[in-house]
């Protein structure tokens, strides 16, 4: 299934031994296991384009190469152009064709640069990854002079994949498309302390393309939301409460997204998180007044 694979790289199953070496309490919470079908993969994604945002590191960058071995094209976006250039001289090596177009989707400038260059693509665009993010834990109190801290979470993480959808559904509707949105399990769950900025955010692009998601079906236009748990990704590491936390892997991650290109279920959640949105509505009051105890002993 491409030079990569003749040349000895390791077979599937070997793969996924490796990424799913979790902890007892790991494998209790990402059950089931998403074993690829590497047939059906490759034949919903034959010499299709493929975006992802946010494929310099993390789950973005495992995709990349999880897909790499198949007979598409690439489109590679992200902030360190550097990174994504080595990325691109590997995963040629295999069977992928690799396009690289370095951007902060938080400029609208480079956001229409990105555009631009996608209009222009001859065979347009069939699969959108919306994978770029960012994550931000701080107290409201800490942010009354960091406005800022809600404009560039809300650019990434809402105004930038509604205006790319926005441009590109015309292009989506001629090849019956397919929109991938990363999204995170705390959509569905009571807010957090701390996590205002970032849950907004994720909350605002969930409920849009939910929202929208009649209209693109009715266009031929497929949509899967992927709701993920804490991935262990540079994202988290800022985050020293999180080091210690189980957490996905992110090759475990990249099979689920690219499991859902073939299957393209409309929505994918861990097993559990039907319960935490049960305990979030049940205790929401009780969970809300711990908190702000917790929050006042820290202060005295």
């Amino acid at each position: 299934m491409g030079r990569l694979r003749e040349a000895g790289a390791p077979l599937a199953h070997e793969r996924i031994v490796a990424m799913y070496n979790y902890r007892l309490l790991e494998k209790l919470l990402f059950l089931p296991f998403h074993r690829l079908n590497e047939k059906r993969l490759e034949a919903a994604c034959r010499h299709k384009t493929v975006l992802i945002t946010g494929a310099s590191s993390g789950i973005g960058e495992k995709l990349a190469f999880k897909l790499g071995y198949l007979p598409v094209h690439l489109i590679l976006v992200a902030r360190r152009g550097d990174k994504l250039l080595a990325m691109k001289r590997d995963i040629e090596r295999s069977s992928a064709r690799v396009s690289v177009y370095r951007a902060d989707l938080r400029n609208a400038g480079e956001r229409e640069g990105l555009l631009s260059m996608i209009h222009r693509l001859p065979d347009g665009i069939d699969i959108v990854v919306s994978n770029a993010g960012l994550s931000i834990n701080r107290s409201i109190m800490d942010s009354l002079d960091r406005n800022h801290d809600f404009t560039r979470t809300m650019a990434i993480n809402y105004f930038a994949p509604v205006e790319l959808l926005l441009s590109l559904m015309p292009l989506l509707k001629s090849t019956q498309g397919h929109v991938i949105n990363i999204s995170t399990i705390n959509t569905s769950l009571a807010p957090l302390p701390g996590w205002a900025a970032y849950q907004a955010s994720k909350t605002a692009f969930d409920t849009w393309l939910r929202s929208a998601s009649p209209e693109l079906h009715g266009a031929g236009i497929a949509t899967t939301s992927i709701y993920f748990p804490l991935v262990r990704t540079p994202m988290i590491e800022p985050t020293a409460a999180y080091s210690q936390m189980p957490a996905m892997s992110p090759e475990h991650a990249a099979d689920i997204i690219a499991k859902s290109m073939y299957a393209r279920r409309r929505t994918w959640m861990p097993w559990w998180l039907p319960f935490g949105q049960l305990v979030s509505v049940l205790f929401r009051g009780a969970l809300e007044r711990a908190a702000a105890r917790k929050l006042r002993g820290r202060g005295r």
